[in-house]
């Protein structure tokens, strides 16, 4: 434990867990489209679902979105930044089977189509857990840099990778993979300690059967 867990991060609005959370996840939602959105459909869940105009939840969901961090003081604005920019945002309360009271699904598309969804709680105290990457199983903290590898579920793939990663003396500290079916699409979750070489995701995103590779920085 450190002192960010006993009095809480940095940031703008009332509550950690509705806000600076909430900010983080748009953040990963983004980073993974990887450039800016044109649309984002938001499926609030639980207390975010009733509480989310009053603590500021969509405020702080659209700012991530729009790359800012929870203490940005933009963050109150970010509706009217969003519209500005040209981004249509779409809040939709609802219900999620078995998620954690304050979740969120964030699908974003951008200005030529492509599309990711991205399922997030905010678990206290600003932390986040990214439990779904277009409906695959994930567990990414946003706590280290992590690497989320689209691939084939094909053989040699995860040896492939993390080979790499062992020639270069990265540690792997956590590993999570998830496939929709065999031989389908999958997708692996890799969270590293310290950080990973200059040029080493673009390589990785080359190897034989990887889609698309994506490096995200802590949030």
């Amino acid at each position: 434990m450190n002192v960010f867990d006993i009095v809480g991060p940095v940031m703008i609005g009332p509550s950690s867990s509705h806000t600076a959370g909430a900010a983080r996840i748009g953040r990963v939602a983004r980073a993974l489209l990887g450039t800016d959105a044109a649309r984002a459909e938001i499926l609030l869940h639980g207390s975010f679902a009733k509480t989310y105009k009053g603590h500021g939840t969509d405020k702080a969901l659209v700012a991530g979105i729009l790359g800012m961090k929870p203490d940005d003081p933009r963050i109150r604005n970010s509706l009217q930044l969003a519209a500005q920019e040209g981004l249509k945002v779409e809040l939709v309360p609802g219900s999620i089977e078995n998620a954690h009271p304050n979740t969120a699904r964030v699908t974003l598309w951008d200005r030529e189509g492509r599309q990711i969804s991205v399922q997030g709680a905010s678990v206290g105290g600003g932390s986040i857990l990214i439990t779904q990457v277009n409906g695959m199983s994930v567990e990414i903290s946003g706590q280290f840099v992590t690497l989320i590898i689209l691939h084939r579920d094909a053989p040699g793939t995860i040896a492939a990778v993390t080979e790499y990663m062992s020639e270069l003396g990265v540690n792997i500290c956590n590993f999570r993979l998830a496939r929709q079916y065999k031989g389908g699409t999958a997708v692996m979750t890799i969270e590293v300690d310290g950080k990973i070489p200059k040029g080493a995701n673009e390589h990785i995103g080359s190897l034989p059967n990887i889609i698309r590779s994506t490096m995200l920085e802590p949030v």
